[in-house]
């Protein structure tokens, strides 16, 4: 299946089947969504995979009567940091030493143009920047499960601070950017036989 059979395949399911994913399978999907691109490669959020049925089901009530949030084999959740610096920074950095052996030095001018940059932001500037990184690796991911034939359902319809309160999130630095119901599509999902609706190529692309 090529990249455009992919994503006429996918949608957004409504019903999920009672079919649980494999963990090398969710491992796999996650792991396309931590290759992902992002602003200077600083990666500022984190993916939790959330498997537990109890705590989807303290989650359900703030997810704005979505049952696929309870009913999918796993739901995954993107969450920014909400303390960017240049420690954000100064953690790639030590990444990049890592993986490719050579001393931050070579990058020194670099490092500075990324530390401005972040320094030049409002708060709240940052914590937007932080969110449209998230939003990349949900996109990778969504891409991803549609090349391997896994159904999803992104969702940013969700009551943000509560999720944040029950998985914890405040505590590990973190807010809720949007969740993924991840596993196979019901038969009774009448949606899946329905033609995608998109804007036509010409309608929607602008060369200049």
């Amino acid at each position: 299946m090529n990249i455009h059979e992919a994503l006429d395949w996918r949608y957004a399911v409504r019903e999920f089947s009672p079919e649980k994913l494999d963990g090398q399978t969710v491992e796999t999907l996650v792991d396309a969504a931590r290759k992902s691109a992002s602003s200077y490669g600083l990666q500022p959020y984190k993916i939790l995979i959330v498997e537990s049925k109890s705590v989807r089901k303290d989650l359900l009530p703030y997810s704005y009567g979505q049952q696929k949030v309870l009913d999918c084999s796993h739901l995954i959740i993107f969450a920014a940091q909400t303390d960017i610096g240049d420690h954000t920074v100064d953690r790639y950095v030590t990444q990049f030493e890592k993986t490719r052996s050579v001393p931050a030095a070579e990058i020194s001018g670099y490092v500075t143009h990324m530390k401005e940059a972040l320094a030049s932001k409002s708060q709240a500037e940052k914590q937007a920047w932080a969110h449209q990184q998230a939003y990349i690796a949900l996109g990778t991911l969504l891409t991803a499960a549609a090349s391997m034939r896994i159904d999803s359902c992104p969702m940013t319809g969700f009551d943000h601070n509560a999720y944040d309160d029950v998985l914890g999130l405040a505590e590990l630095g973190l807010e809720s950017s949007a969740i993924v119901a991840l596993g196979y599509r019901s038969a009774r999902d009448r949606s899946s036989g329905l033609p995608k609706v998109r804007f036509a190529y010409d309608d929607l692309v602008i060369t200049m």
